[in-house]
């Protein structure tokens, strides 16, 4: 079975698609088999794939509520990854999810049949605390945060964490950190370092080493549909997650 892997943090604008989308590609690149499943509606990790919303025959939007198979619904990337998409249907299942026997585990149920197939799913969670996140999370073995480092980010790390207590609790008794990364990383800030260093404080060495700059060619990729290890193989966005992705891969040997 292949390690479920949720990207989440609650608060908007953090880099969490961007760090699901890059880590995925980048850990493909070094011949891992490798899922993503975007939970998000807002469907950034499907573009950023190059993969048009409008045209998915099948999204996790049907696999939620029953219509589709995971298998019907996987995508295969030009980029070494295989994508089950999302797109803007995705906002009204957490309405229709409610009425639906055991709502927060439809998506490991969904799951189940394809994870022997890859080395590594990630999930992509939207940027709430709602039943498309419960989902993502009851899915998962572990789940990775990323980070920025402003004030902001260490209230919402609160709530999360709390969360993460109450599915260990009641759902998803063997969730893990996976980690914990720094996005839109700068180091020359005092803020940044304040941040830094309350964060390594509460999660020690789940911390990530490897830190991802403010990087142009990072911001760019996903208008052209491209991961960054395609998009600009020599950016400073590409040297932080392939260097990330190592450190992934060392942690899970």
């Amino acid at each position: 079975m292949g390690k479920i892997i949720a990207v989440a943090n609650q608060k908007g604008g953090v880099g969490k698609s961007t760090t699901a989308v890059n880590l995925a590609a980048c850990v493909a690149a070094q011949d891992k088999k490798v899922l993503i499943v975007d939970l998000d509606p807002q469907g950034n990790t499907t573009s950023g794939y190059g993969v048009s919303k409008k045209n998915v025959q099948a999204s996790v939007y049907e696999l939620l509520i029953g219509e589709a198979k995971a298998a019907d619904a996987i995508i295969p990337t030009q980029y070494k990854v295989d994508l089950i998409p999302s797109n803007i249907q995705l906002s009204g299942a957490v309405v229709e999810l409610v009425n639906l026997p055991k709502r927060e585990s439809r998506l490991r149920q969904a799951l189940a049949q394809v994870a022997g197939n890859y080395d590594f799913i990630f999930i992509d969670c939207p940027p709430s605390l709602d039943l498309l996140t419960l989902n993502g999370l009851c899915a998962c073995d572990s789940v990775l945060i990323p980070i920025q480092c402003e004030f902001y980010a260490l209230e919402g790390l609160s709530e999360l964490m709390s969360t993460l207590k109450t599915v260990r609790k009641m759902y998803n008794h063997y969730l893990e950190i996976e980690g914990v990364v720094f996005t839109m990383y700068a180091g020359r800030l005092n803020l940044t370092l304040q941040v830094v260093e309350q964060v390594k404080k509460f999660f020690g060495d789940k911390v990530y080493k490897t830190t991802v700059p403010r990087n142009v060619r990072l911001s760019e990729a996903p208008s052209f549909g491209m991961p960054i290890n395609y998009y600009d193989p020599v950016s400073k966005g590409c040297e932080a997650y392939s260097e990330m992705a190592a450190e992934f891969l060392a942690n899970n040997r």
